[in-house]
């Protein structure tokens, strides 16, 4: 059966979309009149400029609106996602508790150039973010947090020296798609060491998907919207369906 909809802004199906751009263009009439040609041609109707900010050096930002008749089928979307159930802190320490008999050791690190920390100290640090705990306060994980900017080598020998049960990678730059290459290197590197298949390796940050990271030979990938929960969960019960 299908399911069509279209973007909304006031009314249902009203096709009304919100559009944020900078233009080499003066903050005035012109440059206003430019920013609304564009959006009409971008096969738009009814573009209107809502606001304009002269950003300097000749630049200025708009925020527009536009119509479109575009519309989607939601009864036609696929897509992979981690389908393992979310358990909170406490039910995750008894899950690995009674299930896995011991601490599971999780190292984790935003590698190579990667110097953007946010992703993995949200996943990891006791305090954690969105008022979820991080994986350090768990009562039945190891974990190791190794910052920013870890060379790949350095990550898998200190997984290999720890005997990890899993390895999380954060990446968030993604300029020209260095993220994907960073983590392709990961995991070759980890084949080639013998440790792929000796862990689990999960990959998070803002422009991965779980479809993304099976594509580049991760168990799981986890985008924007994660909490620990999300990634001990997978963890635990992953684990306990391979003993």
């Amino acid at each position: 059966m299908k399911n069509i909809v279209k973007p909304y802004g006031d009314t249902l199906n009203d096709g009304k979309v919100q559009l944020s751009f900078a233009l080499p263009a003066s903050n005035d009439a012109r440059g206003k009149e430019a920013a609304r040609i564009l959006i009409l041609s971008m096969g738009f109707d009814d573009a209107e400029i809502t606001c304009m900010r002269d950003l300097g050096e000749g630049f200025t930002h708009f925020i527009a609106y536009g119509a479109t008749s575009a519309s989607v089928d939601l009864s036609k979307i696929k897509v992979k996602i981690v389908e393992t159930p979310v358990m909170d802190m406490a039910e995750t320490d008894q899950f690995i508790e009674e299930n896995i008999g011991r601490k599971l050791t999780v190292v984790g690190a935003c590698i190579e150039s990667d110097a953007h920390t946010v992703g993995i100290d949200a996943i990891m640090n006791m305090k954690g973010y969105g008022g979820r705990f991080g994986l350090e306060r768990y009562q039945q994980l190891n974990t190791v947090n190794m910052g920013a900017q870890v060379p790949s080598e350095e990550l898998l020998a200190k997984a290999r020296e720890l005997n990890a049960d899993a390895i999380l990678v954060s990446q968030v730059v993604t300029q020209k798609n260095i993220h994907v290459q960073n983590l392709t290197r990961l995991i070759e590197l980890a084949e080639a060491e013998g440790l792929r298949d000796k862990m689990l390796f999960i990959c998070g940050g803002p422009r991965l998907s779980h479809e993304l990271a099976i594509e580049l030979g991760y168990d799981a990938g986890f985008g924007t919207g994660t909490y620990a929960t999300d990634v001990a969960s997978f963890i635990a019960i992953t684990i306990a369906n391979k003993k």
